[in-house]
């Protein structure tokens, strides 16, 4: 019995080791937290680590994809006049067909439709007034130019049932790369603002010609027309597309895609360089005949913008001659380069829709030649 009292722990010392075992724990459970903590600061440092890396590199991409993209513009210009030559309706709108097909597959960025008869329009808004007549060439030719060169789920949203358009179905599509398939994938789409409403703060919805319409970055009138660079979709069964409204030469300057032309009106052949729409103007002018000097000699200089002119049945002395802006009578000493694009012709006239695909031809390696220069030096 004595030895079974002894082998028994007083009460005091009972209390006093779970106390003890009591502030360890207190201990372990404040060095846990602590190391929890720094778990939770490092993973957070980490993350944060990761998104810098993350951004660093699409920063990297871009800069590679600056390299890729195109710097330089090529515009041309020549008379709605050519259009009075067509012998009728259905070959006048098929000439201006030509002409956007000739344009799209050369890459030209403008195209300038000028009036060497003194019409003076500025503008393709307004009735139409016949397109058997002879007159108003320009604002048809350019109504058509406009049309072809909008992809086509974006027409009905911007030409309405049009007299100058009634034949615009026999014409061949450019085919350009903004002229997307339903389920084409493409960084960049054509669309058009809709007029739905959207929660505060978000963007508007555009129609980009796919089976999802794709939510914007920033609240836009309806009916507008955007390029839009699209995100790649974070879940798959999401109800729209996000993106973002970037300038229509984005894709140009960018990525090296070639995204249509512009359509302008000038009043006369000096409105032509007079209204240009870059703030530097062009910087290389070209003009087009027979009684120019030889292309296969020409050495093109290095430029931002550069301008080819063709004239119309009269060739450009009869655009000089009507201007009331100009006092000279020779052409040639309104262009950098007065060039013959088709030495030795066999047939006495080239018309308006053959000079522009032979010059673009001819033209080409100079242009590609005289691009290279800035970046060698």
């Amino acid at each position: 019995m004595a030895d079974g009292g002894a082998a028994k722990r007083p009460k005091g010392a009972q209390v006093e080791e779970r106390k003890v075992d009591w502030r360890r724990w207190k201990q372990e459970r404040k060095a846990e937290k602590k190391k929890w903590k720094e778990m939770k600061l490092l993973k957070k440092l980490e993350k944060q680590r990761m998104r810098e890396l993350a951004e660093k590199e699409a920063e990297k991409q871009e800069e590679q994809m600056e390299d890729k993209g195109r710097h330089y513009t090529l515009s041309v210009a020549l008379p709605g006049s050519i259009l009075n030559n067509a012998q009728s309706l259905e070959l006048r709108t098929y000439l201006a067909g030509q002409i956007a097909r000739a344009c799209a597959i050369f890459c030209v960025d403008e195209i300038v439709v000028f009036d060497e008869h003194g019409e003076d329009v500025k503008t393709v808004e307004g009735d139409f007034e016949g397109i058997g007549r002879k007159g108003k060439a320009c604002v048809q030719l350019a109504r058509i130019l406009q049309y072809l060169e909008c992809p086509q789920y974006l027409r009905k949203s911007f030409f309405p049932k049009h007299e100058d358009l009634q034949f615009a179905g026999l014409l061949n599509p450019l085919d350009s790369p903004h002229h997307m398939r339903v389920d084409e994938d493409s960084e960049y789409r054509e669309g058009v603002v809709l007029d739905r409403p959207t929660k505060p703060g978000r963007g508007s919805f555009v129609n980009c010609g796919m089976r999802k319409e794709v939510q914007i970055d920033r609240q836009l009138n309806p009916g507008l027309r955007v390029t839009v660079r699209l995100e790649e979709p974070q879940k798959p069964e999401a109800k729209v597309r996000k993106g973002t409204v970037v300038s229509s030469h984005h894709p140009r300057t960018v990525s090296g895609l070639y995204w249509g032309y512009s359509v302008r009106l000038a009043s006369c052949l000096s409105a032509v360089f007079s209204e240009c729409p870059f703030k530097e103007g062009y910087d290389l002018s070209i003009g087009t005949s027979e009684r120019g000097s030889s292309v296969d000699q020409a050495t093109l200089p290095s430029f931002r913008h550069a301008l080819v002119v063709f004239g119309g049945l009269e060739g450009l002395e009869a655009g000089v001659d009507v201007d009331p802006n100009l006092e000279v009578t020779d052409p040639s000493v309104l262009f950098d380069f007065y060039l013959n694009t088709c030495p030795s012709q066999g047939s006495r006239t080239i018309r308006t829709e053959e000079a522009l695909l032979i010059s673009l031809s001819a033209l080409r390696p100079h242009i590609d030649e005289a691009v290279k220069t800035p970046s060698d030096s």
